[in-house]
């Protein structure tokens, strides 16, 4: 059995985040955290939680399974996605995944095609922009834009990507909701006690759900699996950066070519979605969530479980 020494538990975690923001009984936490991130541009009053795996329109269309997914109290679609994982198609997933909210807002008979804003938010628990303007930057809106006019073309879709790792104020320097928001999201894991800077009443509810000391010994134990497959995750991106990066260079320096750290590079980083595979197998993971976090194709992932199998 896995030993726990956190008072509350990582919401980086697929258990954590669920249940602090994809339960019913919860659903006041995520209409604060809604609300905060959309500030000035929202006032969610109530969601109702929908389904969060998504079918295609035939038998053989990809599925899509949301963390969370919810409508608010004017008919608005909110996915949220707490994404531990660099992947390389990640904005490419999240449009594929605004398709299902905008496709099933589609009326049979005469229609007018209105369609109500879809929302896509990406928390991403690595860097997504490193370029040196973005260095400061970890709060990410993007809307169709008319490049000519510089405006904004059409309001009713909406990605927003949140780069937790770049968030770093302490917590005597937290003004809006929204920078205490982001303050659990990082760090909720490592506090023994709650912030004097969280005193609304929402995050009350927050650390009583949070505390692990609460959780039913059934809690407890998939909490327990929850945390393994986090840390395996966590653990193999590491491990296979550090081996990409060691392989790149020695190649580089072995040919004498800079091409040769590009290529050393570029092989490492496949090596890091075959291990992460592996890791997310042995995790009991499904191949169609390994292939959206790994961006390997279902071929591959089976190829590499019929592998583990032998």
């Amino acid at each position: 059995m896995l030993h726990i020494e956190e008072k509350y538990i990582n919401p980086q975690t697929d258990f954590g985040f669920k249940r602090l923001f994809g339960s019913e009984f919860n659903k006041e936490i995520l209409i604060s955290f809604l609300n905060a991130l959309l500030a000035g541009e929202q006032n969610v009053k109530d969601v109702t939680y929908l389904n969060s795996e998504q079918l295609g329109d035939r038998m053989d269309s990809r599925r899509a399974i949301f963390d969370v997914y919810c409508e608010n109290d004017k008919g608005e679609k909110f996915i949220v996605e707490m994404q531990n994982a660099y992947q390389e198609f990640f904005k490419d997933r999240t449009v594929f995944y605004s398709t299902y909210p905008i496709r099933e807002q589609a009326k049979k008979g005469d229609w007018d095609y209105h369609l109500d804003s879809v929302y896509t938010i990406g928390l991403l628990n690595f860097i997504f922009e490193d370029k040196e303007e973005d260095r400061n930057t970890w709060h990410h809106e993007v809307k169709l834009m008319d490049v000519v006019k510089k405006q904004v073309f059409y309001d009713k879709l909406t990605f927003i990507y949140v780069e937790i790792p770049k968030f770093n104020k302490q917590p005597n320097e937290l003004v809006t909701m929204f920078d205490k928001w982001m303050y659990v999201l990082k760090n909720l894991s490592n506090l023994m006690s709650r912030p004097p800077a969280l005193q609304e009443r929402v995050f009350t509810r927050l650390f009583e759900q949070a505390e692990i000391a609460r959780f039913s010994s059934q809690e407890l134990k998939l909490y327990e699996d929850s945390v393994n497959a986090y840390r395996d995750i966590v653990n193999a991106i590491k491990t296979a950066q550090k081996d990409s990066f060691a392989e790149g260079k020695a190649e580089g320096i072995a040919e004498g070519k800079a091409q040769g750290i590009a290529e050393g590079k570029a092989q490492g980083a496949d090596e890091q979605k075959i291990k992460m595979a592996q890791v997310m197998l042995n995790a009991g993971e499904s191949v169609e969530k390994i292939a959206l976090y790994t961006g390997l194709d279902l071929d591959d992932i089976s190829q590499i479980k019929a592998q583990r199998n032998d």
